[in-house]
């Protein structure tokens, strides 16, 4: 059986908490682990941060999207975020660990590496003038460690 939602909100910095909060709340009836909910949670957050600050250039008229299917059999999760922002001009540049285009924010650069790290995969499109979608799927340990 599956599962879904969608969500859209202004591409404002507070918003970021709401959008984290609303998938972990959606995706917790699956039961992942702590450690589980809060790499989805982190990988959430920085989709989001990078649409507001680099899609959007803290444009607060852009809309995010996020949606969310869940296969409740297979315990996997499937996250995909989009904005419709000014797009990634190298998206292989962009995956490097340190890039970034606002050095004088002083960001790290390290969001894609961090979401290629907690999900099982990431996929990332990109058109220049169309915006980006970042699709992220996580696969949830079938045995917990406090089985029911």
């Amino acid at each position: 059986m599956k599962n879904s939602m969608n969500l859209e909100f202004s591409a404002l910095s507070q918003n970021e908490s709401f959008a984290r909060i609303t998938v972990a709340s959606f995706v917790a009836q699956l039961d992942p682990t702590m450690d589980e909910l809060t790499e989805i949670k982190t990988v959430v957050s920085e989709a989001v941060t990078n649409a507001i600050i680099h899609g959007y250039e803290s444009d607060p008229k852009g809309i995010i999207y996020i949606s969310v299917s869940m296969d409740l059999e297979e315990q996997a999760v499937e996250v995909s975020i989009k904005d419709k922002g000014i797009g990634i001009r190298d998206v292989e540049e962009a995956r490097q660990p340190l890039y970034t285009t606002k050095p004088e924010l002083e960001r790290s650069g390290m969001g894609f590496t961090i979401m290629e790290n907690f999900m099982d995969e990431i996929m990332i499109e990109s058109s220049r003038g169309e915006g980006t979608t970042i699709r992220l799927m996580k696969n949830l340990s079938k045995s917990k460690a406090f089985s029911k």
